[in-house]
């Protein structure tokens, strides 16, 4: 059974700074057995970031807000990307970026002003969305237990570089409630699908970037991703 000052020294021995940008996709069933089980490993997290640093969770609604059902909520609307994610969002101290489909929730330095502003994209991941933040703050990107091809960030650094064919034309007239209850229109073109196995293939040349520390998380096997040299070895920066 693995304990939260083990997983802290997993995080050490990452590389990771508690005054680091850190984005986390994760599978909580890879980490293993966790006293406290999943509030033990966000606590620790938490902690660890909180004095000087941010984390950050995808709490993604695209499964769940649609042409059908069109409202976001972000106080109550779940995330799809699993429990950790899911249990994140609704820790005191955590703000969620109001975004119907692509949200970020964020703990620590300047969580407030990092996901402020989502509300008034009508893409994903546009310039100036908490996505691109990541890379503005030189941030990092830490797959636990899961590939790098689940992996919003690059979906928005396609929608950076104006990729043809990227978005939908079409446009979906979603809406976002906020957490004062205020309802607000957000129309949105959507990513299309199909850039998954394409991220998976980049692998070998983020590895020759420098761009990849690899570890464990408890039984997890994990990729950090540093989000600057990543995106210079793509072809886009600031």
């Amino acid at each position: 059974m693995f304990r939260k000052n083990d997983l802290r020294k997993d995080l050490e021995n990452l590389q990771i700074l508690p005054s680091d940008t850190l984005l986390i996709h994760s599978s909580m069933k890879s980490i293993g057995e966790v006293e406290g089980g999943a509030d033990a490993v966000l606590d620790m997290l938490m902690e660890y970031f909180k004095e000087s640093g941010l984390l950050l969770f995808p709490t993604l609604s695209y499964r769940s807000v649609n042409a059908g059902i069109t409202r976001f909520d972000v106080a109550n609307t779940p995330a799809c990307t699993g429990i950790l994610p899911e249990l994140f969002r609704k820790k005191p101290g955590v703000v969620r970026s109001l975004h119907p489909t692509h949200s970020l929730a964020a703990f620590g330095r300047e969580a407030a002003e990092f996901t402020s502003g989502h509300e008034n994209a009508d893409t994903p991941a546009p310039v100036g969305s908490p996505w691109w933040k990541i890379l503005q703050r030189k941030g990092k990107i830490m797959f636990i237990g899961t590939g790098i091809n689940c992996n919003t960030f690059l979906h928005g650094m396609d929608e950076w570089l104006n990729l043809p064919g990227f978005l939908t034309e079409h446009v979906e007239d979603l809406e976002v409630v906020d957490y004062n209850g205020n309802i607000m229109k957000s129309p949105q073109h959507r990513h299309c699908a199909g850039r998954n196995a394409y991220y998976e293939s980049l692998e070998s040349r983020f590895d020759a970037a420098g761009a990849i520390v690899r570890g464990k998380f408890g039984n997890a096997n994990v990729h950090v991703l540093d989000a600057e040299k990543i995106s210079s070895e793509l072809g886009y920066t600031i």
